[in-house]
Parts: C-alpha cells; structure tokens; sequence
C-alpha cells in the first residue's frame, strides 16, 4: 500500500468534504480516505497496482473540485 497526499482545491464545507471522501473511496485498491477541510488536502492509502495517483486526481476533479499537482 502506498499513501499519497493531493491537494483538493474549492471545498467549502463538511459536504464537499464527504462527497470527496465518497468518490476517492469508490475507487478500486483504495483502502483509507482522510480529507481535511482546514489543510484542503487527501490522504489515501491505496494500491498503486490498482489505481494510480492521476486516477486519484481525476476522481477529485470529475466530482467538481481541483486536484493541481
């Protein structure tokens, strides 16, 4: 398992927060979401032989925010 922290930009509120969490979780080899609010971050334990750091990305941003690298 790797971990990996990416920036979430455009959240405002515990309800971005949970639908992040949501869509990050949803993906295949995803073990462990914490997003914070305060840090507009993500950390996710995953499996790299399953879902890439840019599927993480493209997650986060299919679901209406930024994930700049």
């Amino acid at each position: 398992m790797n971990e990996v922290t990416i920036k979430v930009d455009g959240m405002s509120c515990g309800g971005c927060v949970k639908n992040v969490t949501g869509v990050l979780q949803a993906l295949p080899g995803v073990q462990d979401v914490q997003v914070s609010l305060g840090t507009a971050s993500a950390t996710v334990r995953h499996d790299p032989a399953q879902t890439s750091v840019e599927a993480l990305r493209a997650a986060v941003e299919d679901a209406g925010f930024d994930s700049p690298a």
